[in-house]
């Protein structure tokens, strides 16, 4: 064979050698590709699985064998997102992703605002069905405790029953008292109600005298806010029917809760109180402080059974021993008998300027004259 030969067949065997090496690049190529495909198909098998558990899991109850009520409450204006939200976070449904998603595949847009009753029993359809159905403006339903808000009791007092009786703490319901921020969206909410509260200096609490007596209910998922929401509501649907009557009268709301509260604390009987109010009203017209003991020990947030002069004496825009007015605002919770009297005063013709009661018996004397007042406490050994 010559060198010429020779040399082609070298060329021929290189590239032999060549496409041998192509190909087997190829097949491990292939090999490679198969694997990371079998790979991923297998990754998404075990994802499409573990993602139809997930969802599948999160259409059941969360808890099949709870049935206690859960209050959630849905603002006006919420939307899908919150109040998937809000549920997850009440553990009503297991998922506000599944919940989100689920509603958007059926269409489901026309839920409405308030209070809702579910349990962790219900699935997800039943919450959904139940948000369709629309819910009660007002709490309703069966109730995990109560509070109970009696006549004559003040802010101080109705914290220390929160605390009694709920998972509240005081402190915390005595800084609600004070946030700015909350006061400003009740009064946005009740303006007719609140007004002339938040316009007033110097006042303790906003919501003195606003926190209507009576018992509300307590239910899982409710806020300190719900509570309290729930109070003044009551109070704004109560003097609703007044509003006209203490414009026509001169009148604000603060003015007539200030007095309804002295004489919530004063009188006993209706009748005592229409005269006591009348009572108040003739101080008023002929700037006269209004001199109640009630002020006082409100100023000194104590109570005493009598009062000494350092005690009507006390530096405080609540004394009205020493201030002429109204003050600067309630100093309980009145009655809707002490309102109706604050707004109806008998004896106003009569002028009488003092009061006094007998502590044994419960009768109160009414005098023209600081001289007959006198003669009154006198012969009673008071």
């Amino acid at each position: 064979m010559s060198q010429k030969d020779d040399k082609k067949e070298a060329l021929k065997k290189e590239s032999e050698d060549k496409i041998s090496t192509r190909a087997k690049e190829r097949t491990v190529a292939n090999h490679i590709a198969y694997w990371i495909v079998g790979v991923i198909a297998v990754l998404a098998v075990i994802v499409a699985i573990i993602g139809f558990n997930y969802v599948n899991s999160s259409l059941q109850p969360y808890n099949s064998k709870n049935t206690e009520d859960i209050v959630v409450k849905v603002p006006v204006g919420s939307s899908s997102k919150d109040i998937a939200k809000e549920l997850e976070q009440d553990k009503v449904i297991k998922s506000g992703t599944v919940f989100n998603f689920y509603i958007k595949a059926q269409n489901y847009t026309d839920f409405q605002a308030g209070y809702y009753h579910f349990t962790q029993a219900m699935s997800m359809n039943e919450v959904v069905k139940q948000l369709q159905k629309g819910s009660s403006a007002e709490l309703t339903g069966k109730a995990t405790n109560t509070v109970l808000v009696r006549e004559g009791v003040t802010i101080d007092q109705i914290g220390d029953q929160i605390q009694k009786t709920t998972n509240f703490k005081k402190k915390d319901f005595l800084k609600l008292m004070k946030d700015k921020k909350y006061l400003a969206s009740l009064q946005k909410k009740y303006p007719e109600l609140l007004d002339s509260s938040m316009k007033k200096k110097n006042v303790r609490y906003h919501l003195e005298g606003y926190l209507f007596p009576a018992t509300y209910g307590m239910y899982k998922g409710m806020t300190l806010k719900d509570l309290v929401n729930q109070m003044v509501s009551n109070e704004n649907d109560k003097l609703k029917p007044y509003y006209s009557q203490i414009k026509e009268k001169n009148l604000t709301v603060q003015q007539v809760l200030t007095l309804a509260s002295l004489v919530e604390r004063e009188g006993v009987t209706n009748k005592d109180r229409k005269k006591i109010a009348g009572v108040f009203f003739n101080r008023i017209d002929i700037d006269m402080p209004l001199q109640s003991d009630i002020s006082v020990m409100y100023a000194l947030n104590t109570h005493k059974t009598s009062l000494k002069n350092k005690d009507t004496s006390v530096k405080s825009p609540y004394n009205l021993y020493k201030n002429k007015g109204y003050g600067p605002g309630p100093f309980n919770t009145p009655s809707l008998q002490s309102i109706e009297a604050v707004l109806n005063p008998s004896d106003r013709d009569e002028d009488y300027l003092y009061f006094v009661a007998n502590l044994k018996t419960g009768k109160v004397y009414y005098s023209h004259t600081l001289q007959e007042h006198e003669n009154r406490n006198s012969s009673l050994g008071q």
